[in-house]
């Protein structure tokens, strides 16, 4: 039977919610938040599709458009907008009072419309701009959001026709096509796309992406930011994008040239601070080049009068801060912040009594790189053809370490760096797992299947409530991206498509379903890995499975994790020094840096540790690349000790983990 129904203009003030309306329990539907884009839109465009409605009483209930109906009445209540009130009329389509399709046709109305795919908005956003000649500002206005939420749909509708055809064929997915807008120009996209596709290939977002980076510098990253301004004096090309940091420097060896002229620059300005003999620059940082180099460093000096007066005040400073650290009744808060202030009080007073000889000035230069998005300078490198014999120089025959280098300094932790140093590990461990997808995959069934069956080997190491760990880090932005770049690539490759938020859940789980068994593993175990609380190093007899575990797919921390000058900057000097010594065998440098400042023993680590230099030997070169933090390398089987001879402060970590 067909319901006839007759067009009627009604008034706003007479529309109500229709019982039968199949969404009237959806409250957060009509949340004002929710319909904003739609009141602009009729504020702009008029009311485009007419409210199916039936009278009840005096009123109309809203069968079918009850969004509409709310985004009407808000305007009717905002005394600003004069074109509507309570009494204003809307174009209606009324149901005869003595229909009982009411359900049915509420149902119809929400579900026979199929969703809008998002490259087809994306195109209609570039086509409102280019044909209808509207722009971003109107766009805006029309659809309720932002200039820059229109400028990202733009730039995505603007990506060359041939890769958005290529995601309407299902070739290549929409995240992908969406890495190409990292070039603003479709010319270099097209070029990519085909390179990228030969044979069939379907390149992932990252692929896209680290590709689209030789072509050209965006001047939103780093060193876009650093270089535009003399580039752009200098002439050189920029594709403009709709997002001004994802504009394009194109020309890459005017790029380079203006880089090295800025590095160049600021090697001679640290050169003529600190009296050194040359400076040099290099595009990116070369730690092989460098093992050839020798290097000079500050040595103890006699600071002058002004230096000396500073010491006398650093002195008094740091005893009225040891004697408020020693109150009770300060917070932890704030007895890190004293800490922290001594620290630096007592970098500075090094500073002071450390200087470099006129005989190194005479020899050695500084060397800007380019290093971790920011100017690099390294100071202190003596040229191979500069050398000289280093026991000339060292004083000494290069064999025995001075007293605070052998005394028993062994790397202990603060509560802050003993909570850091579990959070990073936890996160080297959910790369590990997230890289073994099997073995993830069978652990999370059987730690789900075992915690609610069983009552053996159960672990709660791995939080598996469906609830990712929020790690907090006292230096987060410092810390070794190693396992959170591996995270990000594994991400990229996980097949998420059946994820559009388009379907509904039904849909959704029956594309998963659909998937085949490598594709779930993946996405099991990249989500297991996010689950891992913060943990030391396992003990066997605390937690048998977790030790097993860890032995098996992360055998090796340093797979997944290095230390960086974030972590060497939190030890002590004479830590570092005993590191260097009794852990690498390098007591040679750890006798060089003894007179240094601490600082340029945490630089001299840092770059030890980022390329081991060629001079070392195949041991001092195993221990560079295996060396971890107490508690942070799981013991496997072969390299365990005996209970008793575990210090007890390794026993509680693991006891706490």
């Amino acid at each position: 039977m067909t319901t006839q129904m007759t067009s009627q203009q009604i008034e706003i003030g007479k529309l109500e919610q229709h019982p039968a309306n199949v969404r009237a329990q959806s409250v957060e539907a009509y949340e004002p938040e929710n319909i904003v884009h739609l009141k602009a839109s009729i504020v702009t465009l008029g009311l485009i599709q007419p409210l199916v409605v039936q009278k009840i009483g005096s009123k109309y209930g809203v069968l079918g458009g009850g969004r509409r109906r709310a985004a009407l009445q808000e305007l009717a209540a905002d005394t600003s907008e004069k074109a509507f009130t309570s009494k204003t009329k809307v174009e209606c389509r009324v149901v005869p009072a003595d229909c009982d399709l009411t359900t049915a046709i509420s149902l119809a109305e929400n579900i026979t419309q199929a969703p809008m795919s998002p490259i087809d908005q994306f195109e209609a956003f570039a086509r409102m701009m280019k044909t209808d000649n509207q722009s971003i500002a109107s766009i805006a206005m029309t659809f309720g959001t932002t200039e820059i939420a229109v400028k990202e749909r733009l730039r995505y509708g603007l990506v060359h026709s041939s890769i958005r055809e290529a995601v309407r064929a299902k070739t290549l997915t929409l995240d992908a096509m969406k890495a190409f807008a990292d070039h603003p120009s479709p010319e270099v996209q097209f070029e990519v796309f085909e390179a990228l596709t030969q044979d069939g290939a379907r390149p992932h977002a990252h692929q896209i992406k680290s590709t689209l980076r030789a072509r050209g510098i965006q001047v939103g990253d780093a060193l876009g930011a650093f270089i535009r301004d003399d580039y752009e004096a200098k002439g050189g090309g920029v594709a403009a994008d709709l997002l001004d940091e994802h504009s394009v420097l194109e020309d890459m060896d005017l790029a380079k040239k203006v880089l090295i002229e800025k590095l160049q620059a600021a090697a001679e300005a640290e050169r003529d601070r600190l009296g050194f003999a040359w400076a040099d620059a290099a595009g990116e940082h070369d730690y092989q080049m460098f093992s050839s180099y020798g290097r000079v460093y500050p040595a103890t000096i006699v600071p002058d009068a002004a230096g000396q007066a500073r010491l006398e005040e650093i002195a008094t400073l740091v005893s009225a801060l040891e004697d408020r650290q020693s109150a009770e009744e300060i917070s932890q808060d704030e007895a890190d912040e004293i800490y922290d202030e001594i620290d630096t009080l007592t970098e500075e007073a090094d500073e002071l009594q450390t200087g470099y000889l006129p005989d190194d000035l005479k020899n050695a230069g500084v060397f800007a790189t380019w290093n971790h998005s920011n100017v690099h300078l390294t100071v202190g490198l003596i040229r191979p053809e500069d050398q000289v014999c280093a026991n000339a120089t060292s004083g000494g025959d290069g064999n025995t370490a001075p007293e605070d280098v052998t005394k028993s300094d062994v790397i202990t932790y603060s509560a802050a760096l003993s909570s850091d140093l579990q959070m990073e590990r936890a996160m080297a461990l959910g790369a590990a797992l997230a890289s073994h997808p099997e073995i993830a995959t069978d652990f999370a069934l059987f730690k789900i299947i075992n915690d609610v069956l069983c009552a053996g080997a159960r672990t709660y190491a791995i939080d598996l409530t469906v609830a990712v760990q929020h790690r907090t880090h006292a230096k987060l932005d410092e810390i070794d991206r190693t396992a959170q770049e591996q995270m990000d690539v594994i991400r990229e490759t996980l097949d998420l498509g059946w994820a559009d938020e388009t379907r509904s859940p039904a849909e959704q789980f029956a594309k998963f379903r659909a998937l085949d068994g490598s594709k779930k593993a993946a996405l099991a175990a990249f989500v297991v890995g996010l689950t891992v609380k913060p943990c030391f190093a396992r003990n066997r007899t605390a937690d048998v499975l977790m030790y097993d575990l860890e032995a098996e797919i992360m055998p090796d921390l340093r797979a997944h994790w290095a230390p960086n000058a974030a972590l060497f900057g939190r030890f002590k000097k004479a830590q570092l020094l005993h590191m260097l010594n009794a852990d690498l065998g390098l007591t040679q440098e750890a006798l060089n840096l003894a007179g240094s400042s601490k600082n340029d023993v945490v630089t001299f680590c840092d770059q030890l540790f980022a390329e081991p230099f060629a001079t070392l030997t195949d041991a001092q070169r195993t221990a560079v690349a295996t060396w971890c933090p107490p508690d942070m390398q799981t013991v496997t089987p072969a390299a365990t000790v005996e209970t008793s001879d575990v210090p007890d402060h390794i026993e509680d970590h693991a006891k706490a983990a």
